[in-house]
């Protein structure tokens, strides 16, 4: 089994670049929030933030907390064979525990902090799903409330402050990748 590195964090802290530079790397990504978009285009219904929310909940309604590791376990297991893996948008604890149970120590967590003015900052000028200020204020109440989001940062492996430029960023995501390889190292 490779290795597997979620990436967890509030919207707009930075997930996406931490991502991409895994894929740089060689890993293959699986996007929790492409669940939700493809779930989105199956009812044919409109991607905004209410219809993303709604199926969001709804999915977690009908499957449990946990519904996103659910859907896409099968996914990551099979990628894993040959692949080390990177998860892009591990939301709730109970996601995280069913991974943990299934993987073990195999999956890493990276928490991306950043501050909250910023965050939104970036969302409101992000080019794919730009966010006002309200609407990522209401996405941050409703997946802190509704998702049990919290739980998978507050209990990373790891955590990366994302407040400075995308190099200062990637240096830093480049010594922890560094230490969870000397970790594996170690372990073998």
């Amino acid at each position: 089994m490779k290795k597997i590195i979620a990436i967890v964090g509030m919207c707009g802290s930075g997930k996406s670049i931490a991502c991409n530079l895994l894929e740089e790397k060689g890993f293959k990504k699986v996007y929790f929030g492409g669940v939700t978009l493809d779930k989105l285009k199956e009812e044919g219904l409109e991607d905004n933030p209410e219809n993303e929310k709604y199926m969001r909940e709804k999915l977690r309604k009908e499957l449990g907390m946990g519904a996103f590791a659910i859907i896409l376990l099968p996914k990551i297991k099979e990628l894993a064979k040959e692949n080390n893996v990177v998860l892009d948008g591990l939301y709730s604890w109970d996601e995280l525990k069913i991974l943990k149970e299934e993987f073990g120590e195999e999956i890493t967590t990276i928490a991306i902090i950043t501050d909250k003015a910023l965050r939104y900052q970036r969302l409101s000028i992000r080019p794919e799903r730009s966010l006002t200020k309200e609407e990522a204020e209401k996405r941050d109440i409703a997946e802190i409330e509704n998702i049990a989001k919290a739980g998978p940062i507050a209990y990373a492996d790891y955590y990366t402050l994302n407040n400075k430029t995308v190099l200062d960023f990637k240096i830093r995501l480049e010594s922890i990748l560094e230490e969870i390889e000397k970790k594996g190292l170690n372990n073998e």
